[in-house]
């Protein structure tokens, strides 16, 4: 079939199964943009900036586990998506962008809106392509895709310059895709597998320590499984909530900087970790030299650069999490007397482990008067459903619902990990609203956060995505303010921001409804009312200006030195 390279493209996205694309159009694409008139496979919404229509794909490819796919003219249409990138990036999700370039001929010219975005994203994507000939549009999207999704997944960009979107050719699409060099490994191999079963029933204080990876890989139920066979207490990462359900009783909850008590010490006194899908970031480890010094390691990855790459460790597995989990769930199967034994022996580990929760619980203290930000994060959970989808943005109001919200399903918590990027909360929360338009999506933010992208409260009306949008208001930028209370001696440099927004007002101009509340009292009908509204809402709560997100491992200490009150 013949046709411009521009419909080529749009047929390529259909050939991958996409269905929504986030785009903003401009000279380079215009000729996209006249094919999608037409396209009416493929939804397209319109974002107010590129860097939100980035962090959108991003967030629908987390809630959905595809592909999301984000569309920018050249030049600044370009350079506006490189935050979204990279935070796609550093968590491993699954993308691709196109880009529009100017007229090959043109290219290094310093042509108008030219700029040389894949060697500006170079060091934060996957993988990236330059198209220069129409031909070469059906094989070139076929190997983004593959690249986006297999192996640890990531941002694949590809630059499609305007004269190929104009020029002439014949579509074919090719069913499978060989790339020399670029092989993941998916099979854990089994003689690994059973000398990893084998170093779990010879341990008495294992831990599980899930992260980000069990997730994307859809490893959840297995990563369930396995704990539950062997009565294993789970720890996950920020990005590994949901992997294991936190209502278990084997469930840790979150480690690191600001994870539970009990967490950072099981760590610190486990005798085994087993390492799922994580890759021991500093959040996590606090100080390396002191990190697990009792523990044996064994790290499972599909990523084999990972494995090692900040701590030691004693067996190595390379594969599919999923894979490498449910060949361990089949040896340990063999051997049920050695289990029963095993378990038995964990009970001083359990009773440990108890003694830790009980100890130091996560926990505040309600006043009558002033709103605890934990406070309208757990009436959140109460009163929302049981599978909401949860994005955040950035700092305190992250660490608070990473601590308080108890996530009990896979893909329900979108959040920035790796780059820490505020801004992110909204704009995600409306790739994953387009994604399950009949599921309820909340982003929580902080009244920092959500000006950075607040603009998107007009994508949102215009498309009817029905967003609920609470905003814990400080009126500091808390996380840093926190630091500057704790280390620097209450010097606030820059963190008040004392300019009073209206914030109900701000929700009415863009056509939505906001609702306030300034004291405990009004939390629970607060929320109440913006969940009974159809459309996007602002929720916003005052809340206590100098409180901190504790516990909190200092800045090069070890996890198990926790200001545990201040």
């Amino acid at each position: 079939m013949k046709m411009n390279g521009a419909r080529m493209m749009l047929e390529c996205l259909k050939k991958e199964g996409v269905d929504t694309i986030f785009g903003y159009p401009g000279g380079t694409v215009i000729n996209l943009y006249d094919e999608l008139y037409s396209f009416k496979e493929i939804h397209h919404i319109l974002p107010r900036h590129e860097q939100a229509g980035t962090h959108a794909a991003d967030g629908y490819a987390r809630a959905t586990g595809r592909v999301g796919v984000a569309l920018a003219t050249s030049g600044p249409g370009a350079t506006n998506t490189v935050t979204a990138i990279a935070t796609a990036y550093m968590d491993s999700i699954p993308m691709v962008i196109i880009t529009g370039q100017v007229p090959t001929p043109l290219i290094g010219n310093d042509a108008f809106q030219e700029v040389d975005i894949i060697g500006i994203t170079r060091p934060c994507t996957k993988h990236s392509f330059l198209i220069r000939d129409v031909k070469d549009i059906a094989l070139t999207m076929k190997k983004a895709f593959y690249i986006a999704r297999s192996g640890r997944p990531g941002p694949v960009l590809v630059d499609f310059p305007k004269d190929v979107q104009m020029a002439q050719g014949e579509f074919h699409y090719p069913a499978t895709v060989d790339i020399r060099g670029y092989k993941p490994n998916l099979s854990g191999h089994p003689r690994q597998v059973e000398k990893a079963v084998a170093m779990i029933i010879d341990s008495r204080r294992p831990v599980m320590y899930v992260g980000g990876g069990a997730v994307l890989g859809d490893a959840s139920e297995s990563v369930t499984e396995l704990a539950r066979k062997l009565s294993i207490p789970v720890t996950t990462t920020l990005m590994g909530l949901g992997a294991f359900p936190e209502s278990d009783y084997l469930s840790l909850g979150m480690l690191g900087m600001h994870g539970a008590y009990c967490a950072n010490m099981a760590m610190t006194h486990s005798d085994l970790i087993i390492a799922i899908g994580a890759r021991f970031d500093d959040r996590v480890t606090g100080k390396l030299s002191t990190f697990a010094p009792h523990a044996k390691i064994i790290h499972i990855d599909v990523d084999p650069t990972s494995i090692k790459k900040n701590v030691r460790v004693d067996l190595p597995i390379v594969g599919d999490v999923k894979d490498v989990l449910t060949k361990m769930i089949a040896v340990a199967d063999k051997s049920k007397e050695k289990l029963a034994e095993f378990t038995s022996a964990l009970a001083p580990w359990h009773a440990d482990i108890d003694d830790w929760k009980e100890k130091h619980p996560l926990a505040y203290k309600q006043s009558s008067t002033i709103i605890k930000p934990q406070y309208v994060i757990q009436k959140l959970r109460e009163l929302s459903d049981e599978d909401a989808i949860i994005s955040t943005d950035v700092g305190q109001h992250q660490m608070w619902t990473a601590q308080f919200f108890k996530f009990n399903k896979p893909r329900t918590l979108l959040t920035s990990g790796g780059l820490g990027t505020m801004g992110f909360g909204l704009p995600a929360a409306m790739g994953a609203q387009a994604a399950f338009p009949n599921r309820q999506v909340i982003t929580i933010c902080g009244d920092g956060g959500v000006q950075m992208n607040i603009q998107e409260m007009a994508t949102l009306v215009q498309n009817r995505l029905p967003v609920k949008i609470v905003i814990l208001n400080n009126n500091f930028l808390g996380m840093v303010r926190q630091w500057q209370e704790l280390f620097f001696d209450k010097r606030y440099s820059s963190t008040c921001m004392e300019l009073p927004i209206d914030y109900i007002k701000l929700a009415d101009a863009f056509g939505a409804k906001g609702f306030l509340a300034t004291k405990p009292g009004d939390v629970e009908s607060v929320i109440t009312q913006g969940f009974k509204e159809n459309g996007p809402v602002i929720m916003e709560f005052k809340v206590a200006r100098e409180e901190k997100v504790l516990p909190m491992v200092p800045a090069g200490a070890s996890l198990n030195e926790m200001v545990l009150n201040a």
